[in-house]
């Protein structure tokens, strides 16, 4: 009989607001591999939450550093605001600690690129950085990017993605003081709902815009300073082009991704993937067909993909533990967060300015638009009592 006991990779998480205290739960008991050891916040009603629902031997902290040095965890699950995600990050490397970084990456890429910057070292002496882009592991998009990168579509010509159904009340921005602010949240849908449409545009296509056109409206339907609705239009190197629209101000909303190519076009709407797929590829046909008028021959193909939204936030936590125990590939490796958030910074940058932003984008001149906001803020919120919201059902 084996007696040895396995080892486990032991967790704290640094935040305990609405997605940490979900990860918590994961962490207590769900994750194979995986033992909750230690939590912190800075608030004590939270950490009042985790003597209440948490096992007793899981320690508190109310100071990230104590958790880092506390020789209690090997890695550290940060659910901060987004601001503290990079230096964070950084700080638990010096500490020889793996991390996972909640979503967005940060707030600007200059600090993104300076915690990738720390992980390449960390991660070349054994430690594991990941990012928490559950949506990677949703079968839609997963069937998505193996069509295209297997060449089924050939080459995009055009991406469109309308996500206008990240509805969010008024209550939801006043439950905290930080939300919806350029100090606090450094900004809105793009930044807190969008970061994984925005990863997944990209990692699912394989292609990064080459220039971005961006008008974002800032608190046209919500009481908050931040972006809440935006209409983005870019270019691709091979002359493809790409539409993106969202707001958090419209009921119902949509939810509709379409990638035309060569081959046809694939759109993903209503938890159902379809492929319009030609019979002979659009430029066979252009340079054959002699009849005028006419169209390549087109299948409906209804692609059969895989139940359910995948295995999402515990998914991406199993996948990061079997990463540090078992060197598994990760889903969503961490220095992968600046891609979107590139995204995001550009269309905030081509708002500012009223014109194209070429990417990469100029990482000083976005920071000095985002300190001026901050700086020359009059914007007082009304907030309502500090609340800590149910996740569950969200993305």
């Amino acid at each position: 009989m084996n007696t040895k006991t396995e080892k486990k990779v032991r967790f704290g998480i640094i935040g305990l607001g609405n997605m940490g205290s979900a990860h918590a739960k994961s962490l207590n008991g769900v994750i194979e591999g995986a033992v909750l050891t230690a939590v912190c916040d800075l608030r004590q009603e939270r950490l009042d939450w985790a003597s209440q629902h948490l096992p007793e031997s899981i320690k508190r902290y109310n100071d990230p550093k104590e958790l880092m040095r506390s020789g209690e965890v090997d890695a550290v699950l940060i659910a901060t605001p987004h601001y503290d995600h990079p230096s964070m990050a950084v700080e638990a490397f010096e500490y020889g600690l793996h991390v996972l970084i909640e979503k967005p990456a940060g707030v600007y890429t200059k600090a993104v690129r300076q915690m990738n910057e720390a992980a390449e070292k960390a991660t070349q002496s054994g430690l594991v950085f990941g990012i928490m882009y559950n949506q990677r592991t949703n079968p839609l998009y997963r069937k998505l990017r193996d069509l295209i990168q297997s060449g089924e579509l050939g080459e995009i010509r055009r991406t469109n993605w309308i996500i206008t159904n990240w509805y969010r009340s008024q209550s939801y921005y006043d439950s905290g003081g930080w939300r919806a602010t350029w100090k606090g949240e450094g900004g809105g849908v793009l930044l807190n709902q969008d970061p994984h449409q925005l990863d997944l545009w990209q990692w699912t296509t394989g292609m990064m815009p080459k220039r971005v056109r961006a008008f974002c409206s800032f608190g046209k339907t919500r009481n908050i300073e931040v972006e809440d609705d935006v209409t983005a239009y870019v270019e691709y190197e091979n002359g493809a082009t790409g539409l993106f629209v969202t707001t958090v101000g419209e009921a119902p909303g949509t939810n509709r991704f379409e990638i035309s190519g060569d081959n046809g076009k694939i759109v993903i709407e209503d938890d159902k993937l379809t492929f319009w797929r030609l019979r002979t590829p659009e430029p066979e046909f252009n340079a054959t067909y002699k009849g005028g008028f006419g169209q390549p021959e087109c299948w409906k193909c209804d692609v059969p993909v895989e139940g359910g939204a995948g295995a999402q936030h515990e998914g991406i936590l199993q996948n990061f533990t079997n990463g540090i125990l078992h060197r598994e590939p990760l889903i969503a490796p961490g220095e992968e967060g600046i891609h979107g958030l590139t995204l995001s910074n550009a269309m905030h940058l081509s708002s500012w300015n009223d014109d194209w932003v070429e990417l990469p984008i100029d990482e000083d001149a976005y920071l000095e638009k985002l300190n001026e906001r901050i700086e020359n803020s009059t914007f007082v919120k009304k907030t309502g009592t500090e609340a800590t919201l149910n996740v569950s059902g969200t993305h």
